[in-house]
């Protein structure tokens, strides 16, 4: 695997842990179709559950999340359905066709498999999501939130990350990264010709993420991709803000894996240098 790596530019961002919007979790158009039940839309649940490459089971998806695929149709996010990219525990993957005939990834959270306790712990703290309680509807809604929320972030801050297209309930339109037949590979599953450059653009990325009062939470060479020479920052649907009482925590275990990875490779890197390499950023880009 060849190694260029090349790092995007951070366009002009808000300022170091500045204050979030907070983020609605109440009814949107999706849950308003779904009650309403009209024949169009009725026709429409019926050709998606019986689709050969969209087959689903009416006790996984319910009728809202029906209507929020039915929603991001109507709104031109979503033309036509492809095959599975990956199936999860608590979300699938699908490839489709989106505007102006663009590859886009759809991702469905399923609302009563996910695990919203572990969930919870990750928005627990974030100002974003003060007072969202224990309801699981709730928590799943507020989480693809999140993640269509921290990838428009990261991407201000000159991350390369999938971008977020829309998102509706539990159903978030991104960028497709790579394609069902040759999928972008994590950097896991290659030979890393280039482990110099390599190292120097994720850490770049943290630092950049950390400046954007952003942590990724779950970062390792599982959560890395390559596409088209270039790194790619894959689920942060975890990422928490800098404000989280647990971001330090998190914070110091992505640079343990980072750090562990690339040593792995063969470069001397020490966790604890990384750490301070990506919490030493001014607070006002």
């Amino acid at each position: 695997m060849t190694g260029e790596f090349e790092l995007i530019e951070p366009e002009e961002a808000e300022g170091f842990g500045d204050e979030w919007e907070e983020i609605d979790v109440s009814d949107t158009d999706a849950d308003r179709i779904a009650r309403k039940r009209d024949r169009e839309f009725s026709e429409f649940r019926k050709r998606i559950k019986d689709a050969d490459q969209f087959k689903v089971e009416q006790s996984v998806f319910d009728d809202a999340t029906f209507a929020a695929i039915y929603k991001l149709v109507q709104d031109g996010h979503i033309d036509a359905f492809g095959g599975p990219i990956s199936t999860g525990k608590e979300a699938n993957v699908y490839e489709a066709l989106g505007h102006d005939e663009t590859d886009v990834a759809v991702k469905i959270y399923r609302i009563n498999a996910s695990n919203f306790r572990q969930m919870r712990s990750y928005l627990e703290g974030d100002p974003r999501f003060q007072g969202i309680g224990n309801d699981k509807g709730k928590i799943v809604l507020a989480w693809v939130r999140k993640e269509f929320a921290n990838l428009e972030r990261a991407r201000k801050a000159g991350v390369r990350v999938p971008e977020p297209i829309a998102v509706e309930r539990n159903v978030l339109v991104m960028e497709l990264v790579g394609l069902v037949e040759e999928r972008a590979r994590r950097l896991s599953e290659v030979n890393v010709e280039n482990p110099e450059t390599a190292y120097e653009v994720v850490r770049e990325y943290m630092r950049r993420l950390y400046s954007a009062g952003l942590i990724h939470g779950d970062l390792s060479e599982y959560n890395l991709i390559i596409h088209e020479g270039e790194l790619v920052v894959i689920d942060l649907g975890q990422a928490v803000t800098i404000h989280h009482p647990n971001a330090d925590e998190f914070l110091r275990r992505d640079c343990t894996n980072v750090a562990s990875f690339f040593t792995r490779q063969g470069l001397e890197v020490d966790d604890d240098d990384l750490y301070e390499y990506v919490t030493d950023v001014e607070p006002d880009k």
